[in-house]
């Protein structure tokens, strides 16, 4: 189990927003094991053919996603200060005075408009991302040129970090954890054949997903994510979503996908057999890799297993050990389950 936690924390510290994955993908391809085949697709995403014990009668793949939430620059200022978009859906309350970095190591920081200089108006208003830009501490536009270039990618900096009874905190644990997940497996003896997807480009629409679930062709799938967790003070009921420690989360539906029902029951009474938490989302709410796996080809009865995550898409998500062990357990065996269906 140590193995896995130090897995994901190595992979969460690699940089790789959206179209931007060779990082996090060539980090996965180094610790692949020798018995695989592995292929990259035309939009970035590894595909690995995994042998197991049998063929089973309904072709499995299982997916993760590589990318991250991150900031694209898209226009240098006179005064050497960049203009950014968001690369995935970013809430401008977690990225003002934030440190960010660049994958050639220059460091900036989020700024605004100063709270002294805000009216009236302004001062309860969330600030628009439009309104922000990134200082890297020149003061001329050709001094940024020399150490950024629009098209460039920020990305948010920070230690990954324990703390608590259990808990792991640090950036782009979305969805480094299922990648993490998928590649512990390919080290193990599976009882069927399974096909691992790390896809691209999931955070602004699950792109790699539909691009990859189309070549591989699947009847069954299993894509492995984190989901927003709520329960925090002044949270209450099912606004909470879903609670750190109360283990993985199966859903039912969410704004892209209605999940196969009868798949949906399989993994809470797989957990019940393995005598692991599981829970559900409270809320309909949020997306993954599912949307566009289920509607490919001839469509693919789907599954997701996620861990409750709070503070997502911040530089600071949180999820607990329990939740990542157990998970990694019910997808194990997931692939034993499907493997078996006629």
């Amino acid at each position: 189990m140590e193995q896995l936690k130090e897995l994901v924390k190595q992979l969460s510290a690699l940089y790789g927003t959206s179209g931007d994955e060779e990082a996090v993908r060539n980090a996965i391809i180094e610790r692949l094991p020798s018995d695989v085949s592995y292929k990259v697709d035309n939009l970035g995403s590894l595909i690995v053919e995994k042998k197991g014990a049998a063929a089973p009668a309904k072709k499995l793949m299982m997916a993760a996603h590589m990318d991250e939430v991150g900031f694209i620059v898209t226009y240098i200022n006179e005064d050497g200060t960049l203009a950014f978009a968001p690369v995935g859906g970013i809430l401008p309350a977690v990225v003002f005075g934030r440190q960010l970095v660049f994958k050639n190591g220059v460091h900036g920081a989020v700024a605004g408009k100063p709270l002294h200089l805000l009216k009236a108006e302004e001062e309860d208003a969330q600030p628009k991302l439009s309104e922000l830009c990134i200082d890297i501490g020149v003061d001329k536009k050709e001094e940024a040129e020399k150490l950024v270039s629009v098209g460039d990618c920020a990305y948010f900096t920070g230690e990954q970090t324990d703390f608590g009874d259990g808990f792991m905190a640090g950036k782009a644990l979305d969805d480094r954890v299922g990648c993490a997940i998928m590649l512990e497996l390919l080290h193990k003896e599976l009882p069927y054949d399974c096909t691992f997807v790390f896809t691209v480009q999931e955070e602004i629409g699950t792109r790699g997903a539909a691009a990859a679930a189309y070549s591989v062709d699947p009847d069954l799938a299993v894509v492995l994510e984190t989901t927003t967790a709520c329960d925090i003070n002044g949270v209450e009921g099912e606004k909470k979503v879903c609670i750190l420690g109360e283990g993985p989360v199966v859903s039912y539906m969410d704004h892209s996908t209605i999940y196969d029902r009868e798949l949906y029951r399989l993994a809470f009474d797989t957990a019940k057999e393995l005598d692991i938490k599981c829970q559900t989302k409270s809320v309909v709410a949020g997306g993954n890799d599912s949307g566009a796996i289920h509607k490919a080809a001839g469509g693919v009865r789907t599954v997701a297993v996620s861990l409750p995550c709070r503070y997502l898409h911040s530089p600071n998500c949180v999820i607990r050990e329990s939740d990542l062990y157990d998970s990694a357990k019910l997808a194990e065996a997931l692939i034993g389950k499907l493997g078996a269906l006629k």
